[in-house]
């Protein structure tokens, strides 16, 4: 554990509520939540003076006071060193666990990547597919949606956050995936039939295929399209709904297909719909398509986090979706969607593993400490934590390397869902 050169010490007799410490020692050699911490009450320095540490280290640039003046101890008769935290310690053992779920965390997480990334290999089968032999292709989507809602939906947490772990030259098999997805865990809390969700399913799997027949150097244009690009991109719809009628698929997807980007307030495309005459299922994708879109544009560099993507749909354009759905997908995702990376009020930073539905702003987190191995992260339940806030949410490329490398947040945004109202299992 690496300590800095000019660090400043103090005797557990000169601990004061104010000082900023840091302990030097495992952190689950302590029963303190953090490695570094403001000490704010008595009883906490009665628990540091507990650890019986020879010397302790301390940061007066923040700390609010100044330790207490050294007196030397007379020295006292030896005696038997009984251990400074008792093994069986209740905070001792919760930490313990806390490790042992995240490891279990990580391993179902890994299986869940390894089977979405096998979906994302059969929807490229499915799109070389598309034009030679539709009618097997639609064969093949409608078994990929029944397999997804088997082994997805049932580690919807899980699945969520492996959902961000894809090959930027794959955006449109990811892009496919994530809609469907979310889309078939919005169908449970919007009470859809099995027929409906499933047509959801297949509609928000297939809905951008007419992008196949698009120019590539249009899809990948990171500067602004020209009113002739953008009228060629804008035709993927229709082109979508040809191949759909050529598949056989049924009227609800092909609905889906044509109208995924028809507004509510009749600002969308390609017809301009508007409320009502907008297919109920498309209006569902509708609001799918426009999150991920916001937080995985073809130019990386204009993506949002989940909590700006979020907020921006909410405060800014609402009455553009259906107000039903999104409202179901700012519940189910949270204030800080899992994956979000954020700062607490004592300048910690973190990463949201998993919401809390009771208290959005009291999420669960996997914090950055340099003193406390990665595969040993200490998680946070904010709702235990009064005293500590989320203070703001951070990109990425606003942090150092080594911060992101320790935290691993996804290449691409993760997701969260928290079962449209079942019990959620944190990690």
């Amino acid at each position: 554990m690496s300590v800095p050169d000019d660090a400043l010490y103090i005797s557990p007799e000169q601990l004061c509520v104010g000082l900023f410490v840091h302990l030097d020692i495992p952190w689950l050699d302590h029963p303190f939540s953090f490695n570094s911490f403001k000490i704010k009450n008595e009883a906490q320095i009665r628990t540091l003076r507990a650890l019986k540490l020879k010397r302790i280290r301390y940061d007066p640039d923040r700390s609010d006071s100044a330790p207490y003046p050294h007196r030397p101890e007379p020295e006292a008769a030896p005696q038997d060193e009984a251990p400074a935290v008792p093994p069986d310690d209740p905070i001792l053992a919760a930490k313990r666990q806390r490790i042992e779920l995240l490891q279990q965390h990580r391993q179902e997480l890994s299986r869940i990547e390894q089977a979405y990334l096998k979906a994302a290999d059969a929807m490229r089968s499915i799109n070389r597919k598309l034009q030679q032999n539709p009618v097997a292709v639609a064969e093949e989507a409608n078994q990929l949606v029944a397999q997804m809602v088997e082994v997805f939906l049932s580690k919807a947490d899980i699945t969520l956050q492996a959902m961000g772990n894809s090959p930027d030259s794959a955006e449109i098999y990811f892009h496919s995936l994530n809609v469907s997805i979310l889309c078939l865990m919005l169908a449970r809390g919007l009470g859809l039939s099995a027929e409906d969700s499933h047509h959801l399913g297949m509609g928000a799997l297939l809905h951008d295929m007419g992008l196949v027949e698009i120019p590539d150097r249009i899809l990948r244009k990171i500067e602004p399209l020209t009113q002739a690009e953008n009228n060629l991109r804008r035709m993927h719809c229709e082109y979508g709904v040809n191949m759909g009628v050529r598949m056989g698929l049924p009227q609800p997807v092909l609905r889906i297909i044509a109208q995924h980007h028809e507004m509510q307030d009749g600002s969308g495309f390609p017809k301009g719909l508007r409320g009502e005459a907008v297919d109920p299922l498309a209006r569902i994708v509708a609001v799918v398509n426009h999150y991920d879109n916001l937080c995985n544009p073809i130019d990386v560099n204009k993506a949002l986090t989940p909590h700006e993507a979020l907020s921006q749909m909410f405060a800014q354009a609402r009455n553009r979706f259906d107000s039903n759905t999104l409202q179901l997908l700012v519940r189910s995702l949270g204030v800080y969607p899992p994956g979000s990376i954020v700062r607490l009020s004592n300048e910690t930073v973190g990463l949201v593993s998993s919401v809390n539905p009771r208290k959005p702003l009291r999420p669960w987190l996997v914090v950055y400490d340099p003193e406390v191995p990665a595969n040993e992260a200490i998680m946070l339940d904010l709702e235990q934590e009064t005293d500590i806030n989320i203070s703001a949410a951070l990109r990425p490329s606003q942090l150092p390397p080594e911060i992101v490398e320790y935290l691993s947040p996804r290449k691409r945004v993760t997701y969260y869902f928290d079962g449209a109202g079942e019990k959620t299992n944190k990690p």
